[in-house]
């Protein structure tokens, strides 16, 4: 099955949990075996210590982290030109311009990183160059360079070479007139008559430039003898005397020229970014340079014409507030999903499969058996903790059945026993040893929104009240640093006994107690904590019940 050129994100919502990610990277195998579409799971935060212990047990590497599908330049047809050495003469660089029909030339180094450009304006500052006697020298100009423009032979020297030192002489007229003018080192253009060439070598000079229309082309073996025992250079062309003159100049190389201060973008710069830039200077083009520095292609106001939106798949969220910054600009295929349906809004219809199970993961587990793919053992694995975690292993009201089926099945292909598996899972998501309070309240954070108010409600499980109490004592005197962070009213944070089906909200904020107390009414509360026993879901029980206080005050 041919795939599509374009790779289709599958992402999760922000401060993923298992199913969260475990979702995303089967259902992303899930659509690889069974439809044109080549697609990436990813994810968008950092993942927690229950899902590390999942993926490290499974051996399955970490999705890569996305942070914004706002359309970037990696986005858009820019173009992929070449570029050319430094050393490259202004001639060539010329004729690749007018080859190309573009002002710009890209100048790169042998490893490929970005050295610098080279326009046209600064071609035609080379041209005026004519009356600098002494450009070949000061740009360093390589011999194959003056060989290439002058259509060349070197009969004696270094074709490797460089330029040194000294200006440039046209000896016309009488070879005794060369003495006024020509030193030691210089560049001398001259006919091919004989006098003027051995004049010039008793002058002194470092490279003599003949130019012979004669289709024999010779130079006289004793000058030619002569010039190699002094050192100097001998070149004959069949050009004119004007025509080398004028060509001469174009042999420096462009990095004479060449501009190394160049606003470049990144593959990965926001197409925001780029018009804004845009608009404030006059470029035609602008390089494109990857993180390494390396040099990728040009960039012009034209490109930005052709701009592709990003493709994904949401799983485990359907909410504006829990997904990825920049998902209003790419193109939305499809969602997979088990919680209410939110306020995300779409530019086109999709793919929107939403089931009221306890976990994402089933869903996508039955899509396997609709679509007939085998499921590996890894991906089984994953599936099968995603489920686990959601439900509190089948603790939670929002688990079915249906879960507990497809858990079942799962556990046969992963190979593992369920019970001693969740332990250990549930034990390595409890465990907050060396963790800041930061990092354990993002571990499962989500943002929702109710009127003009919002607010967040995050949740960890633990096994034992050891590692509860040791969660609780962490985040408690941060809950005001969250909610500021997070630009929130208020903040609710469950920490979840999964054997004792009890779970002690933690809360902060501008009504946050009068929430607790019209949501949970019978509940006890004791400095900000309030003990919610026989309650451990967030979907279920604390968010509807947290929906309908908000409605009463």
């Amino acid at each position: 099955m041919e795939k599509s050129a374009r790779k289709v994100i599958v992402i999760g919502h922000l401060n993923p949990d298992t199913d969260s990610i475990c979702s995303a990277i089967a259902y992303s195998y899930l659509k690889n075996q069974s439809s044109e579409l080549d697609t990436e799971p990813r994810r968008a935060g950092e993942i927690n210590q229950e899902t590390a212990f999942v993926l490290n047990y499974f051996g399955v590497r970490t999705p890569r982290l996305c942070t914004d599908v706002s359309p970037q330049i990696q986005d858009i047809e820019y173009r992929h030109l070449a570029g050319i050495d430094s050393s490259t003469s202004v001639h060539k660089a010329w004729e690749l311009m007018r080859e190309s029909n573009i002002d710009t030339l890209p100048i790169v180094s042998e490893k490929g990183a970005l050295e610098g450009i080279v326009t046209l304006t600064d071609v035609s500052d080379a041209c005026m160059d004519v009356l600098d006697t002494k450009i070949l020298a000061k740009s360093h100009t390589p011999y194959r360079n003056i060989l290439e423009v002058l259509d060349g032979e070197m009969l004696t020297g270094d074709p490797d070479g460089f330029v040194e030192n000294g200006k440039l002489g046209l000896a016309a007229g009488n070879p005794e007139a060369m003495e006024d003018f020509i030193e030691a080192g210089d560049m001398v253009i001259l006919s091919s008559r004989y006098e003027f060439q051995f004049c010039a070598l008793e002058m002194g000079a470092g490279c003599l430039i003949i130019c012979s229309d004669d289709e024999q082309r010779k130079v006289p073996k004793t000058i030619q003898k002569l010039a190699s025992e002094r050192g100097c250079t001998v070149i004959i062309t069949p050009k004119d005397f004007y025509s080398t003159a004028r060509l001469l100049s174009l042999a420096t190389p462009v990095r004479h020229y060449m501009r190394k201060d160049v606003l470049t973008f990144s593959l990965n710069t926001p197409l925001d970014e780029v018009q804004k830039i845009m608009a404030q200077v006059r470029y035609h083009y602008f390089p494109i340079v990857t993180r390494g520095g390396k040099y990728a292609g040009l960039l012009s106001r034209r490109n930005l014409l052709n701009m592709k939106r990003r493709q994904l798949i949401l799983v485990d969220h359907n909410e504006r507030t829990q997904a990825i910054d920049g998902y209003e600009k790419a193109d939305i295929l499809e969602i997979i999903d088990h919680h209410r349906i939110g306020s995300m809004e779409t530019p086109a219809p999709v793919y929107f499969r939403n089931v009221p199970v306890g976990c994402t993961a089933t869903i996508v587990f039955h899509m396997y058996r609709e679509q007939k793919v085998e499921i590996p053992q890894k991906i089984a694995g994953l599936l099968l903790a995603a489920i686990l975690s959601d439900t509190l292993m089948f603790r939670s009201p929002t688990s079915t059945i249906v879960d507990e089926q497809a858990a079942a099945e799962l556990a046969k292909i992963a190979g593992v026993d369920i019970e001693d598996f969740a332990t250990q899972m549930f034990e390595a998501g409890g465990n907050i040893k060396g963790k800041s309070a930061h990092e354990v309240f993002l571990q499962d954070f989500k943002v929702f929104k109710s009127g003009d108010t919002r607010y967040g409600v995050g949740q960890g499980s633990y096994m034992s009240m050891n590692n509860l109490n040791a969660a609780k004592e962490l985040l408690l005197p941060y809950l005001p640093e969250a909610a500021m962070s997070q630009g929130l009213a208020d903040v609710f944070y469950m920490l979840t006994n999964v054997r004792e089906e009890t779970t002690y909200l933690l809360y902060y904020g501008d009504q946050a107690q009068e929430l607790v107390h019209a949501a949970f009414p019978d509940a006890k509360t004791d400095g900000n904590v309030a003990v919610l026993p026989g309650v451990v879901s967030r979907k279920k029980q604390v968010l509807p019940a947290l929906v309908s206080a908000f409605s009463e005050i």
